[in-house]
């Protein structure tokens, strides 16, 4: 398998496979969203707040599958959104102390996650893996069966970055929860607007935007087409003895199964 490899700082080591897992592509999407509409499922989503997490509302409002979309953060934010979601406010140190909040909910989206800049390597690793590890143990207790997580390009145990490594760690905690179906996205550069963005990151999606024009599915993926391959793959008929890592390529190709 041949690589592109682009380093451009310990939070953004993008290892790009030019082939990758093979996603169905539907012809007409609409009777699958219609099918799981029928079926009444409830959701939560991690890490709301930020870049990924902010374009999965926004897009889940749009596809309107979810009956109940509890949002669950550190804080409440503003939210235009439909009367089926709802913000909770928990403290990821003691999530186990939040049951309630995940209960009956049976979809997960996990887009917590943090910049290694700034802070320790140990908040690092507890914010990164340990709270995503606690709330997905919760999530199960209470009833999660099919739980996705937002992991990175480049996740790797040998990973020469701590990025990497401490992804592979927590993709490996998740596979031995045995969730009745896991789902790990594992994306390039994303591209996007965020308030607590920093100018680094800024130019670095800055610099990348033309490249995207000449390999638009290899090197990044806009926010909001991740949150609709993220989507798509909900709603969309699973095997479950495949392993279900999707790298960037593969959520573009998931994604353009939504058109509007």
């Amino acid at each position: 398998m041949s690589f592109i490899i682009i380093i451009i700082n310990q939070d953004f080591i993008y290892t790009t496979p030019l082939s990758t897992h093979n996603v169905l592509i539907h012809s007409d999407f609409k009777p699958e969203m219609e099918r799981f509409r029928a079926l009444g499922r409830s959701a939560f989503v991690l890490g709301y707040t930020g870049l990924a997490g902010k374009a999965l509302v926004k897009e889940l409002n749009k596809a309107k599958i979810f009956t109940k979309v509890v949002l669950i953060g550190r804080r409440e934010i503003p939210l235009d959104v439909g009367p089926e979601f709802k913000q909770k406010v928990v403290d990821f140190g003691k999530i186990h102390e939040h049951k309630d909040v995940f209960q009956g909910l049976d979809t997960g989206f996990c887009c917590l996650g943090v910049s290694s800049k700034g802070i320790s390597q140990e908040d690092y690793i507890r914010i990164t893996r340990d709270y995503c590890v606690s709330a997905a143990q919760v999530a199960k207790e209470q009833g999660c069966k099919h739980f996705t997580m937002l992991t990175g390009n480049g996740t790797k145990k040998d990973s020469w970055y701590l990025f990497g490594r401490v992804k592979a760690e927590l993709e490996e905690k998740l596979e031995e929860m045995n969730f009745d179906r896991l789902s790990i996205y594992r994306p390039a550069m994303i591209l996007g607007d965020s308030e607590g963005m920093k100018v680094s990151e800024k130019l670095a999606r800055a610099c990348f935007k033309p490249i995207t024009y000449l390999s638009p599915t290899r090197l990044a993926i806009s926010d909001s087409l991740l949150a609709r391959g993220m989507i798509v793959n909900v709603v969309k008929p699973h095997d479950p003895s495949v392993r279900e890592i999707y790298e960037n390529k593969a959520i573009h190709d998931l994604a353009h199964n939504w058109k509007d």
